[in-house]
């Protein structure tokens, strides 16, 4: 089995104990990322996933700082198709590896909706080919000794070569979120993990089947790996849990409620967290919440409770198959202190062997 390794969410965006309560808002800024980087880094976090959409900082250079500020955590950074050019792409993560100690893994991202691509000009089914021949291109000038030639939709790479090559042998990890049959199709070739949003543990399992009889085709069956996108609320006391999250969403306009339905209804995945917040209101399963999706777009489901009962949710996913857990909560900085002192112990005890302490 493989170990078990949870990342948390850098909100450069700010931070928030209540949407659409303004005295509740908390702005980003250099502070705020550090309180979290170093919460999540203390709380043994082994990545940092840093957000791309446009309300957020740039991710390249946030990363970069906060790689500096940090020892441990590695950021994971998004490479969205089209944003640059690949050979510099290469180059970029691979200096980052270097500098950082081979502190960087990489986020497979070709967008959620038309407003995040910001000037990119491809549709989303042809950005999931872009993505492919980017991550092919990225890949050869890595591992080919000599120059690279590469003949493709949307690229034509005539012998290039980079210096220098990743420290990460053969190279950094690469990760992908999606619920889409062309984002299952390049994690099948090109993903270490796959990572699902917030769903039934039944159901993640069936889809790791697939994905997994997909990744045959690449003789990748054995090495791709899965994991969860989730909010965490985690509180000593269980009433303590649903108080707040019950306060991150009681103040949300009508607006923002709007917004979440519409301006993401290209996404499957957003379809599919949506689809289940209709389908079983508010819980999932008795501590897996749906209601921060209808604030929040993407990763709007949560494991709400205490201890125990946080740490069994996740367990669930686990015995699905999944080892990655990529997690958030308000406050970023309070949630992930209090996940490695009150959720990662219980986990750990649970799956001796597969946890680093």
């Amino acid at each position: 089995m493989r170990p078990l390794e949870f990342g948390w969410y850098l909100p450069t965006h700010g931070d928030t104990t209540a949407y659409g309560l303004m005295e509740a808002q908390i702005a980003g800024s250099p502070e705020l990322c550090e309180r979290v980087v170093k919460a999540a880094e203390d709380a043994g976090f082994e990545y940092l996933l840093i957000p791309v959409g446009s309300v957020c900082w740039e991710a390249w250079i946030t990363g970069a700082f906060m790689a500096a500020r940090s020892s441990r955590i590695k950021p994971l950074i998004a490479a969205r198709p089209g944003y640059i050019n690949p050979v510099l792409m290469a180059k970029m993560i691979s200096t980052f590896d270097q500098m950082s100690g081979g502190r960087i893994c990489i986020n497979l991202i070709a967008g959620q909706n038309e407003s995040e691509v910001e000037g990119v000009r491809q549709p989303k089914e042809e950005r999931y080919a872009l993505m492919e021949e980017e991550v092919s291109i990225l890949k050869a000038l890595w591992t080919t000794r000599g120059p690279v030639h590469f003949q493709g939709r949307f690229h034509t790479i005539s012998g290039a070569h980079i210096r220098p090559r990743p420290l990460q042998q053969p190279f950094p990890k690469f990760y992908l979120g999606g619920g889409s049959r062309q984002a299952w199709e390049v994690s099948a070739k090109h993903s270490d993990v796959h990572l699902f949003w917030g769903d039934l543990p039944e159901r993640i399992a069936e889809n790791i089947a697939e994905i997994r009889r997909m990744a045959r085709a690449h003789d990748r069956e054995d090495a791709i790996g899965f994991g969860m996108r989730l909010q965490v609320i985690c509180r000593e006391n269980e009433a303590d849990a649903w108080e707040a999250a019950d306060q991150l969403v009681r103040h949300a306009t009508e607006r923002q409620k709007q917004e979440m339905k519409t301006l993401y209804n290209r996404s499957e995945a957003n379809q599919r967290v949506q689809q289940l917040a209709r389908d079983y209101g508010d819980l999932l399963m008795p501590h897996l919440w749906t209601g921060i999706t209808k604030v929040r777009p993407g990763a709007g489901i949560a494991v709400v409770g205490n201890p125990a009962q946080c740490a069994a949710t996740l367990q669930q996913f686990i015995d699905a198959g999944c080892h990655s857990f990529c997690l958030s909560g308000y406050l970023h900085d309070e949630e992930a202190e209090r996940f490695g002192r009150l959720i990662r112990p219980i986990l750990a005890a649970n799956n001796r062997g597969r946890l680093v302490a």
